[in-house]
């Protein structure tokens, strides 16, 4: 997965230059080419992290599976499992539960995980009001969900590819706030400082990337260059 995500990464860096040499002075399509590579990039590492995540559950499905095999060979060897325990009379079997009953033992994660992926789908679609709608009523019911922070970040995508940045800076800002340790706050504060540079608050903007390194010493190598990248564009001292 990571030699994938490498491959691409290095397709879109040696598109760049190919790019900007065939329109040379023309600024403006150079910054939305840039824009275009940057989207494909956060909607790739997107795509990576559900499958991450998706690889997470099932291993934990399966860790509960062998969990509950070991059990039931250890109780085999002791002699229980070969003839049923005796218990009380036999009476009425118990009623299977409700199907909303089920819903509420599922508990919210369950309905909360399908709200996340459906939202993502829309995002991957360009649906961008859909997976808008879908990632603030995942964060407003899950806020502690282990993926409260990647939807936050998410949210601001949605805004950013319409260029709604004042909404996008804002919910940048709260993904940082709030979701400050989540795997996707490196994200959210380089994406601050982005957004805060496009809307020509430069100064703004060289102070949260200074944040950067302070706050997340342990980034990835690719976001430690993007953000060198964002200082050196804006001029950063």
């Amino acid at each position: 997965m990571k030699t994938l995500y490498s491959r691409l990464l290095m397709l879109a860096v040696f598109a760049l230059p190919s790019a900007a040499a065939a329109q040379r002075g023309n600024s403006v399509y150079v910054d939305d080419r840039l824009n275009q590579l940057q989207q494909s990039l956060t909607m790739l590492t997107g795509q990576i992290e559900q499958l991450q995540y998706q690889n997470q559950q099932l291993q934990q499905q399966m860790e509960k599976m062998r969990t509950d095999y070991d059990f039931r060979i250890d109780q085999l060897e002791k002699g229980r499992g070969g003839a049923p325990r005796p218990g009380p009379a036999a009476g009425p079997a118990p009623s299977a539960p409700a199907p909303s009953q089920q819903a509420a033992a599922a508990g919210p994660s369950a309905s909360g995980d399908q709200l996340y992926h459906d939202a993502f789908k829309m995002l991957q679609e360009g649906d961008y009001a859909g997976a808008e709608k879908g990632f603030r009523t995942f964060v407003q019911r899950n806020p502690k969900h282990v993926l409260a922070g990647n939807a936050q970040y998410w949210l601001g995508e949605t805004y950013y590819a319409r260029r709604d940045y004042q909404n996008a800076m804002t919910a940048f800002a709260e993904g940082y706030k709030v979701y400050k340790n989540s795997p996707k706050g490196p994200d959210n504060l380089l994406k601050l400082g982005i957004t805060l540079a496009t809307l020509g608050r430069k100064s703004d903007a060289c102070a949260v990337f200074a944040r950067f390194t302070q706050d997340y010493p342990h980034a990835t190598d690719l976001q430690k260059r993007r953000i060198d990248q964002e200082r050196q564009r804006d001029s950063c001292g």
